[in-house]
């Protein structure tokens, strides 16, 4: 196996070099230069072609947020950013994940950390997460660019692409099994829970805003991301959206037309109150590496008497959720979409959802609002 190839762009010699060397120690990655500034980033991949690029958000003569959007117009590669905890860094990061980075790494103590080595297994670990989506990347982008884009909308929704073959060959069409029919009663309470990870801000975008304002349950959502950040992506959703969108507080109802973010370093459960639907957040031990997690969220709706349930697991490496969708399907009824392999940035949950014959519905990321509203209406 040849080595995967890195770009490792930032303002900070310091940080240029310590990056540099914390890739380096893996035998599978190879660092081949490094960038100063956005600018010299984007003539660097044109001459050497890396496999991955790690790119900084602030830097000067050209920043990271628009060296992306010109590489993802002429010269589409997975990215890893890395972002500082600061609310600029947060809202700043939640855009470039819109843009089409693969993901973010934070920086621990500001844009120059000296403790950047704590964070240094999940940087290769994102690294060698993104190397593997660089050809599903290059088709897609093929594809988007023979597609004229609407001037009003820059961030247009994923088209479905040929997925790599596997031993069967994902369709970009809804996939249904039968069943049984449900009866909803007119107080009974409604609750959509969804789950996701890797490449789910841009997916939660694609889906929460097709959601119609009058859309007759709450959505509970976990997307795996660190604190503050979750914040951003609520906030950002928001502006988006016609339904409401926020990140959830202790103990706050939930009601229709809103989907409620858990806050990045929580675990989300929903609980009956008094008969309503509430949240309950803790910082119980990590779930598979994950608080968020989307089991811990899945488990907590399947103790729920008397409330109708959808569950929806998208994009993202590993199987949580897996667990959390079996237990609901084994103590009450929950009818479960699953996003197609087509349009995952990372098929993973999905997979592991669709392995385990937990999938009722399978669908493109675009097609699973309207087959939620159809499902919930």
């Amino acid at each position: 196996m040849s080595k995967i190839r890195v770009l490792v762009t930032d303002d900070s010699a310091f940080m240029r070099k310590v990056i540099s060397d914390i890739l380096s120690t893996d035998p599978d990655i190879e660092v081949i230069d490094r960038a100063r500034n956005g600018l010299e980033c984007i003539e660097k991949c044109k001459q050497l072609n890396p496999d991955v690029l790690t790119l900084d958000i602030e830097m000067p003569v050209m920043d990271g947020l628009t060296a992306l959007k010109s590489l993802m117009r002429d010269h589409p590669l997975p990215i890893v950013m890395l972002s500082s905890l600061t609310r600029e860094g947060a809202d700043a990061t939640i855009q470039a994940l819109e843009l089409g980075a693969f993901d973010f790494v934070t920086k621990p103590s500001g844009p120059i950390s000296l403790d950047i080595h704590k964070v240094g297994d999940r940087l290769i670990e994102r690294v060698k997460a993104a190397y593997l989506t660089k050809g599903r990347l290059q088709r897609q982008s093929a594809i988007q660019n023979t597609i004229k884009p609407l001037e009003s909308d820059p961030l247009q929704p994923v088209k479905p692409v040929a997925p790599v073959p596997v031993t069967t060959v994902a369709t970009p069409t809804v996939i249904e099994r039968a069943l049984p029919p449900r009866r909803i009663g007119i107080a009974k309470p409604r609750l959509v829970t969804l789950g996701t990870s890797t490449g789910g801000p841009k997916a939660l975008q694609i889906v929460l805003t097709a959601i119609p304002a009058d859309f007759p349950a709450p959505i509970a959502v976990v997307q795996h991301m660190p604190a503050g950040f979750t914040k951003s992506l609520a906030q950002r959703l928001n502006t988006l959206s016609k339904i409401h969108v926020t990140e959830v507080e202790d103990g706050q109802v939930l009601e229709p037309g809103t989907a409620y973010i858990a806050p990045g370093g929580f675990h989300f459960e929903v609980r009956q109150v008094n008969g309503r639907l509430q949240a309950h957040l803790h910082q119980e031990e990590p779930r598979g590496g994950h608080r968020p997690s989307v089991d811990v969220l899945f488990e907590s709706v399947s103790r729920l008497t008397n409330v109708d349930k959808w569950a929806i697991i998208m994009t993202g490496m590993g199987n949580d959720g897996t667990k959390g969708l079996k237990m609901m399907k084994e103590l009450g009824t929950v009818t479960s979409i699953v996003e197609d392999e087509s349009t995952c940035v990372v098929y993973g949950m999905p997979r592991s959802a669709v392995h385990a014959g937990l999938a009722d519905k399978v669908a493109p990321v675009d097609k699973i609002p309207e087959l939620l509203c159809k499902l919930v209406h």
